[in-house]
Protein backbone atom coordinates (compact mmCIF):
# COMPACT_ATOMS: atom_id res chain seq x y z
CA UNK A 1 0.00 0.00 0.00
CA UNK A 2 2.84 2.35 0.87
CA UNK A 3 4.42 1.67 -2.52
CA UNK A 4 1.16 2.44 -4.35
CA UNK A 5 0.75 5.64 -2.34
CA UNK A 6 4.27 6.71 -3.23
CA UNK A 7 3.60 6.11 -6.93
CA UNK A 8 0.30 7.99 -6.71
CA UNK A 9 2.00 10.93 -4.98
CA UNK A 10 4.75 11.03 -7.60
CA UNK A 11 2.13 10.99 -10.36
CA UNK A 12 0.32 13.92 -8.77
CA UNK A 13 3.59 15.86 -8.58
CA UNK A 14 4.34 15.23 -12.23
CA UNK A 15 0.83 16.22 -13.28
CA UNK A 16 1.31 19.52 -11.42
CA UNK A 17 4.11 20.51 -13.80
CA UNK A 18 2.86 23.40 -15.89
CA UNK A 19 4.30 25.27 -18.82
CA UNK A 20 6.35 28.20 -17.54
CA UNK A 21 7.07 30.66 -20.35
CA UNK A 22 9.84 32.51 -18.51
CA UNK A 23 11.55 29.25 -17.54
CA UNK A 24 11.38 27.98 -21.11
CA UNK A 25 12.72 31.27 -22.50
CA UNK A 26 15.69 31.04 -20.14
CA UNK A 27 16.50 27.47 -21.20
CA UNK A 28 16.26 28.52 -24.85
CA UNK A 29 18.55 31.48 -24.17
CA UNK A 30 21.09 29.22 -22.45
CA UNK A 31 21.13 26.88 -25.46
CA UNK A 32 21.76 29.85 -27.78
CA UNK A 33 24.60 31.15 -25.60
CA UNK A 34 26.06 27.62 -25.48
CA UNK A 35 26.13 27.65 -29.28
CA UNK A 36 27.92 31.01 -29.21
CA UNK A 37 30.40 29.41 -26.79
CA UNK A 38 31.16 26.76 -29.42
CA UNK A 39 31.77 29.54 -31.94
CA UNK A 40 34.06 31.28 -29.45
CA UNK A 41 35.99 28.04 -29.00
CA UNK A 42 36.29 27.63 -32.75
CA UNK A 43 37.71 31.16 -33.00
CA UNK A 44 40.35 30.23 -30.42
CA UNK A 45 41.49 27.19 -32.40
CA UNK A 46 41.33 28.81 -35.84
CA UNK A 47 43.37 31.78 -34.59
CA UNK A 48 45.94 29.51 -32.86
CA UNK A 49 45.15 31.35 -29.62
CA UNK A 50 44.76 28.43 -27.22
CA UNK A 51 47.81 29.41 -25.18
CA UNK A 52 47.42 33.17 -25.49
CA UNK A 53 46.41 33.00 -21.81
CA UNK A 54 48.97 30.50 -20.52
CA UNK A 55 47.53 29.72 -17.07
CA UNK A 56 44.33 28.28 -15.63
CA UNK A 57 42.09 28.75 -13.64
CA UNK A 58 43.61 32.21 -13.39
CA UNK A 59 44.29 34.52 -16.32
CA UNK A 60 47.79 35.95 -16.08
CA UNK A 61 47.78 35.17 -12.35
CA UNK A 62 44.42 36.77 -11.53
CA UNK A 63 40.93 35.38 -11.05
CA UNK A 64 39.14 38.68 -11.58
CA UNK A 65 41.41 41.22 -13.28
CA UNK A 66 40.61 41.81 -16.96
CA UNK A 67 43.70 41.35 -19.14
CA UNK A 68 44.40 43.55 -22.12
CA UNK A 69 42.18 42.15 -24.86
CA UNK A 70 44.69 42.20 -27.69
CA UNK A 71 45.97 39.57 -30.10
CA UNK A 72 45.04 36.02 -29.18
CA UNK A 73 44.10 37.07 -25.64
CA UNK A 74 40.80 38.51 -26.84
CA UNK A 75 39.85 35.11 -28.26
CA UNK A 76 41.02 32.90 -25.39
CA UNK A 77 39.96 35.11 -22.50
CA UNK A 78 36.71 35.98 -24.31
CA UNK A 79 36.06 32.25 -24.67
CA UNK A 80 36.57 31.81 -20.93
CA UNK A 81 34.20 34.68 -20.13
CA UNK A 82 31.43 33.21 -22.28
CA UNK A 83 32.04 29.80 -20.68
CA UNK A 84 31.66 31.28 -17.19
CA UNK A 85 28.42 32.95 -18.29
CA UNK A 86 27.07 29.64 -19.61
CA UNK A 87 28.03 27.96 -16.32
CA UNK A 88 26.23 30.61 -14.29
CA UNK A 89 23.12 30.41 -16.47
CA UNK A 90 23.07 26.61 -16.23
CA UNK A 91 23.16 26.81 -12.43
CA UNK A 92 20.23 29.26 -12.52
CA UNK A 93 18.30 26.87 -14.79
CA UNK A 94 18.92 23.95 -12.42
CA UNK A 95 17.76 25.91 -9.37
CA UNK A 96 14.71 27.28 -11.15
CA UNK A 97 13.83 23.84 -12.49
CA UNK A 98 13.97 22.43 -8.98
CA UNK A 99 11.30 24.90 -7.88
CA UNK A 100 8.93 24.96 -10.87
CA UNK A 101 9.25 21.53 -12.49
CA UNK A 102 8.01 18.48 -10.59
CA UNK A 103 9.46 15.95 -13.04
CA UNK A 104 12.20 14.18 -11.12
CA UNK A 105 14.12 13.16 -14.25
CA UNK A 106 14.07 16.77 -15.42
CA UNK A 107 15.62 17.96 -12.16
CA UNK A 108 18.30 15.31 -12.47
CA UNK A 109 18.96 16.30 -16.07
CA UNK A 110 19.55 19.96 -15.18
CA UNK A 111 21.84 19.00 -12.30
CA UNK A 112 23.70 16.75 -14.74
CA UNK A 113 24.02 19.73 -17.09
CA UNK A 114 25.66 21.75 -14.31
CA UNK A 115 28.09 18.90 -13.65
CA UNK A 116 28.78 18.61 -17.38
CA UNK A 117 29.52 22.32 -17.80
CA UNK A 118 31.92 22.16 -14.86
CA UNK A 119 33.60 19.07 -16.32
CA UNK A 120 33.93 20.81 -19.67
CA UNK A 121 35.70 23.73 -18.01
CA UNK A 122 38.07 21.38 -16.20
CA UNK A 123 38.90 19.56 -19.45
CA UNK A 124 39.69 22.89 -21.08
CA UNK A 125 41.84 23.89 -18.11
CA UNK A 126 43.76 20.61 -18.23
CA UNK A 127 44.45 21.29 -21.90
CA UNK A 128 45.93 24.69 -21.12
CA UNK A 129 48.04 23.40 -18.22
CA UNK A 130 49.40 20.57 -20.40
CA UNK A 131 50.16 22.85 -23.36
CA UNK A 132 47.16 21.75 -25.44
CA UNK A 133 47.82 18.09 -26.28
CA UNK A 134 45.59 17.33 -29.28
CA UNK A 135 43.79 14.46 -27.56
CA UNK A 136 42.64 16.70 -24.70
CA UNK A 137 41.61 19.47 -27.11
CA UNK A 138 39.66 16.93 -29.19
CA UNK A 139 37.89 15.67 -26.08
CA UNK A 140 37.10 19.27 -25.13
CA UNK A 141 35.59 19.91 -28.57
CA UNK A 142 33.48 16.73 -28.59
CA UNK A 143 32.21 17.14 -25.04
CA UNK A 144 31.38 20.79 -25.70
CA UNK A 145 29.01 19.81 -28.49
CA UNK A 146 27.51 17.14 -26.24
CA UNK A 147 26.71 19.79 -23.65
CA UNK A 148 25.21 22.03 -26.33
CA UNK A 149 22.90 19.19 -27.35
CA UNK A 150 21.96 18.54 -23.71
CA UNK A 151 21.06 22.20 -23.17
CA UNK A 152 19.07 22.23 -26.42
CA UNK A 153 17.20 19.14 -25.22
CA UNK A 154 16.37 20.88 -21.93
CA UNK A 155 14.88 23.74 -23.93
CA UNK A 156 12.71 21.22 -25.81
CA UNK A 157 11.60 19.51 -22.58
CA UNK A 158 10.42 22.83 -21.10
CA UNK A 159 8.45 23.91 -24.19
CA UNK A 160 4.67 24.11 -24.27
CA UNK A 161 4.48 21.60 -27.13
CA UNK A 162 6.36 18.99 -25.10
CA UNK A 163 4.04 19.35 -22.11
CA UNK A 164 0.92 19.01 -24.23
CA UNK A 165 -0.42 15.63 -25.31
CA UNK A 166 0.80 14.86 -28.85
CA UNK A 167 -1.97 15.40 -31.39
CA UNK A 168 -0.51 12.74 -33.65
CA UNK A 169 1.35 9.60 -32.67
CA UNK A 170 3.56 7.32 -34.71
CA UNK A 171 2.80 3.68 -35.14
CA UNK A 172 5.38 1.46 -33.53
CA UNK A 173 6.35 0.01 -36.91
CA UNK A 174 7.12 3.54 -38.14
CA UNK A 175 8.72 4.83 -34.96
CA UNK A 176 11.28 2.08 -34.39
CA UNK A 177 13.00 2.27 -37.83
CA UNK A 178 13.16 6.06 -37.58
CA UNK A 179 14.65 5.87 -34.10
CA UNK A 180 17.12 3.17 -35.13
CA UNK A 181 18.43 5.24 -38.02
CA UNK A 182 18.51 8.41 -35.91
CA UNK A 183 20.79 6.70 -33.41
CA UNK A 184 23.02 5.36 -36.18
CA UNK A 185 23.24 8.86 -37.62
CA UNK A 186 24.16 10.30 -34.22
CA UNK A 187 26.95 7.73 -33.93
CA UNK A 188 28.40 8.65 -37.32
CA UNK A 189 28.02 12.36 -36.52
CA UNK A 190 30.11 11.87 -33.39
CA UNK A 191 32.74 10.02 -35.39
CA UNK A 192 32.73 12.91 -37.84
CA UNK A 193 33.06 15.39 -34.99
CA UNK A 194 36.00 13.55 -33.44
CA UNK A 195 37.84 13.18 -36.75
CA UNK A 196 37.30 16.85 -37.60
CA UNK A 197 38.37 18.05 -34.16
CA UNK A 198 41.43 15.79 -34.22
CA UNK A 199 42.44 17.16 -37.61
CA UNK A 200 42.03 20.78 -36.47
CA UNK A 201 43.97 20.35 -33.25
CA UNK A 202 46.74 18.13 -34.62
CA UNK A 203 47.15 20.55 -37.54
CA UNK A 204 47.37 23.66 -35.37
CA UNK A 205 49.55 22.04 -32.66
CA UNK A 206 51.85 19.67 -34.56
CA UNK A 207 51.31 20.69 -38.18
CA UNK A 208 52.67 23.54 -40.33
CA UNK A 209 51.17 26.35 -38.21
CA UNK A 210 52.60 24.82 -35.01
CA UNK A 211 55.72 22.83 -34.21
CA UNK A 212 55.73 21.14 -37.62
CA UNK A 213 56.24 17.87 -35.77
CA UNK A 214 53.95 16.12 -38.25
CA UNK A 215 54.17 16.74 -41.98
CA UNK A 216 51.00 18.06 -43.58
CA UNK A 217 50.46 14.92 -45.76
CA UNK A 218 50.63 12.69 -42.68
CA UNK A 219 47.96 14.71 -40.88
CA UNK A 220 45.76 14.82 -43.98
CA UNK A 221 45.98 11.06 -44.53
CA UNK A 222 45.49 10.23 -40.84
CA UNK A 223 42.54 12.49 -40.07
CA UNK A 224 41.24 14.54 -42.98
CA UNK A 225 40.71 11.76 -45.52
CA UNK A 226 38.82 9.58 -42.99
CA UNK A 227 36.82 12.71 -42.15
CA UNK A 228 35.92 13.14 -45.83
CA UNK A 229 35.00 9.47 -46.28
CA UNK A 230 32.83 9.55 -43.18
CA UNK A 231 31.22 12.75 -44.47
CA UNK A 232 29.86 10.79 -47.43
CA UNK A 233 28.33 8.22 -45.07
CA UNK A 234 26.89 10.95 -42.84
CA UNK A 235 25.40 12.75 -45.84
CA UNK A 236 23.72 9.56 -47.05
CA UNK A 237 22.31 8.71 -43.64
CA UNK A 238 21.16 12.26 -43.03
CA UNK A 239 19.40 12.38 -46.38
CA UNK A 240 17.65 9.09 -45.64
CA UNK A 241 16.56 10.04 -42.10
CA UNK A 242 15.39 13.55 -42.96
CA UNK A 243 13.58 12.51 -46.14
CA UNK A 244 11.91 9.65 -44.29
CA UNK A 245 10.65 12.09 -41.66
CA UNK A 246 9.52 14.58 -44.31
CA UNK A 247 7.73 12.06 -46.52
CA UNK A 248 6.22 9.62 -44.00
CA UNK A 249 5.44 12.17 -41.27
CA UNK A 250 4.95 15.39 -43.19
CA UNK A 251 1.89 16.35 -41.15
CA UNK A 252 3.83 16.27 -37.88
CA UNK A 253 5.56 19.64 -37.48
CA UNK A 254 7.67 18.39 -34.57
CA UNK A 255 9.34 15.88 -36.88
CA UNK A 256 9.16 17.96 -40.04
CA UNK A 257 10.92 21.03 -38.62
CA UNK A 258 14.14 19.32 -37.44
CA UNK A 259 14.27 17.19 -40.59
CA UNK A 260 14.03 20.28 -42.78
CA UNK A 261 16.74 22.08 -40.84
CA UNK A 262 18.96 19.01 -41.12
CA UNK A 263 18.59 19.05 -44.91
CA UNK A 264 19.32 22.76 -45.23
CA UNK A 265 22.31 22.54 -42.91
CA UNK A 266 23.65 19.53 -44.82
CA UNK A 267 23.85 21.58 -48.01
CA UNK A 268 25.59 24.43 -46.20
CA UNK A 269 27.93 22.05 -44.39
CA UNK A 270 29.07 20.30 -47.57
CA UNK A 271 29.87 23.66 -49.16
CA UNK A 272 31.68 24.82 -46.03
CA UNK A 273 33.61 21.54 -45.89
CA UNK A 274 34.91 22.05 -49.41
CA UNK A 275 35.76 25.64 -48.55
CA UNK A 276 37.57 24.59 -45.36
CA UNK A 277 39.67 22.09 -47.33
CA UNK A 278 40.64 24.75 -49.85
CA UNK A 279 41.55 27.48 -47.36
CA UNK A 280 43.22 25.17 -44.85
CA UNK A 281 45.04 22.55 -46.92
CA UNK A 282 45.42 24.02 -50.39
CA UNK A 283 45.94 27.71 -49.61
CA UNK A 284 46.85 27.83 -45.92
CA UNK A 285 49.72 25.36 -45.59
CA UNK A 286 52.42 28.01 -45.72
CA UNK A 287 50.48 30.81 -44.02
CA UNK A 288 52.32 32.09 -40.95
CA UNK A 289 49.13 33.62 -39.53
CA UNK A 290 45.56 32.40 -40.17
CA UNK A 291 43.73 34.53 -42.71
CA UNK A 292 40.29 36.00 -42.15
CA UNK A 293 38.85 33.69 -44.81
CA UNK A 294 40.32 30.61 -43.15
CA UNK A 295 38.96 31.61 -39.74
CA UNK A 296 35.49 32.44 -41.09
CA UNK A 297 35.08 29.25 -43.11
CA UNK A 298 36.45 26.83 -40.52
CA UNK A 299 34.44 28.33 -37.67
CA UNK A 300 31.27 28.32 -39.78
CA UNK A 301 31.98 24.66 -40.64
CA UNK A 302 32.24 23.85 -36.94
CA UNK A 303 29.03 25.74 -36.15
CA UNK A 304 27.02 24.06 -38.89
CA UNK A 305 28.19 20.66 -37.72
CA UNK A 306 27.10 21.43 -34.15
CA UNK A 307 23.65 22.51 -35.36
CA UNK A 308 23.25 19.34 -37.44
CA UNK A 309 24.05 17.21 -34.39
CA UNK A 310 21.64 19.20 -32.20
CA UNK A 311 18.77 19.00 -34.69
CA UNK A 312 19.37 15.24 -35.07
CA UNK A 313 19.14 14.84 -31.30
CA UNK A 314 15.93 16.89 -31.28
CA UNK A 315 14.45 14.76 -34.07
CA UNK A 316 15.31 11.64 -32.07
CA UNK A 317 13.70 13.06 -28.93
CA UNK A 318 10.55 14.01 -30.81
CA UNK A 319 10.36 10.59 -32.46
CA UNK A 320 10.41 9.01 -28.99
CA UNK A 321 7.76 11.44 -27.79
CA UNK A 322 5.38 10.72 -30.66
CA UNK A 323 5.80 6.96 -30.54
CA UNK A 324 2.45 5.22 -30.56
CA UNK A 325 3.28 3.12 -27.51
CA UNK A 326 5.60 5.31 -25.39
CA UNK A 327 6.03 2.67 -22.68
CA UNK A 328 7.95 0.46 -25.11
CA UNK A 329 10.47 3.08 -26.22
CA UNK A 330 10.64 5.68 -23.43
CA UNK A 331 12.35 5.33 -20.03
CA UNK A 332 9.40 7.13 -18.40
CA UNK A 333 5.66 7.38 -18.89
CA UNK A 334 4.83 10.25 -21.23
CA UNK A 335 1.16 10.11 -20.26
CA UNK A 336 2.07 11.43 -16.81
CA UNK A 337 3.83 14.51 -18.25
CA UNK A 338 0.84 16.18 -19.85
CA UNK A 339 0.49 19.71 -18.55
CA UNK A 340 -2.57 20.61 -16.58
CA UNK A 341 -2.80 24.01 -18.27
Amino acid sequence: MAGKASIREEGEQVLSSRYNAAHHCLTLFVAIVAFLLLIAGGLVTSNNAGLAVPDWPTSFGSLYRMPRMIGGVKFEHGHRMVAEFVGLLTIVVAIWTWFVDKRRWMRILTLGAVAGVIAQGVIGGIGVRQMLPPWVSTMHAAFGQTMFCALAAIAVFTSRSWLEEPAEKLLRKDALPLLRHCWILIGFLYLQLILGAAFRHVWTKWGPPGSNHWAAPKIVHSFLYPHIVNAVLVAGLLLYVSLRALTKHSSNIHLRRPALWMLLLLVAQLLLGVGAYVVRVMWGVNEVQPTLGLVAVTVAHLGAGALILAWTVILTIQAYRHAGDPAEVLPFDRSREVATA
